[in-house]
Order: structure tokens, then sequence, then C-alpha cells
């Protein structure tokens, strides 16, 4: 898979806007509301969540093969990061940003089987 493939460039685009979107809201939103928003799971979930979007793209850029590795860890990890905003309210930019993410990531994960198959 080429980097030039338009799949792979939208994926890449939403890793990046993931990535920076968890950091900013948890260093801004939940930092500042408190409470939960600052419970030890909840922020470990938009961490991981930052990180492995920062990973995936990476993968991405360098045109890794095993991109489609790192991609399904991102989808599972930007789900759980959506279901957790959404759970504490108040994080719907995360929310839609974790499944932009996650969508696009599984399609990315099972890319290279499909090719495989031509």
């Amino acid at each position: 898979m080429s980097i030039d493939s338009e799949e792979m460039q939208r994926c890449i685009r939403e890793c990046q806007n993931c990535h920076s979107v968890c950091v900013s809201m948890l260093a801004n939103d939940c930092l500042s509301r408190g409470g939960k928003h600052l419970e030890a799971t909840h922020v470990r979930t938009m961490l991981d969540c930052a990180q492995i979007c920062a990973t995936s793209a990476d993968f991405m850029l360098r045109s890794s093969e095993l991109h489609y590795l790192v991609c399904d860890a991102c989808a599972k990890i930007c789900t759980e990061c959506a279901r957790s905003c959404e759970e504490l309210g108040g994080m719907q930019e995360c929310v839609d940003s974790c499944r932009r993410c996650a969508e696009t990531c599984r399609h990315m994960a099972h890319m290279p089987f499909a090719m495989q198959t031509r």
C-alpha cells in the first residue's frame, strides 16, 4: 500500500487529529473540570489513545508493512476512549474524533488482506 493512497492519507489525518484532540482536551478540559474527568482510568485511556494515534500515523507515514497491526490496536483503543469520554459527558469533540479515527483505522487494518487476494 502506497502512502499516496487516498484511504491511507485520510487515516493519517484522522490519527493526527485524534492525537491532537485527546492531548488538548486532557490538558485543558479535563484538568479544568476535575472530578471524574481526572480519574486514573480515564486519563490513562486518553493518553493511550493519543499515543497509539501518533504511532499509527508514524507507521503509515513510513509505509510500514506492519501498519495494519498498529491500526487494529488503534481502532480498539480509540473506540474505548470514545466510550469513556461519552460516558463522562461534555467531551463530544473527543468522542467524534475517536470514532472517526477508529473507523479509518479499522479499514486500514483489513486493507492488506484485501490487497493480497487480488
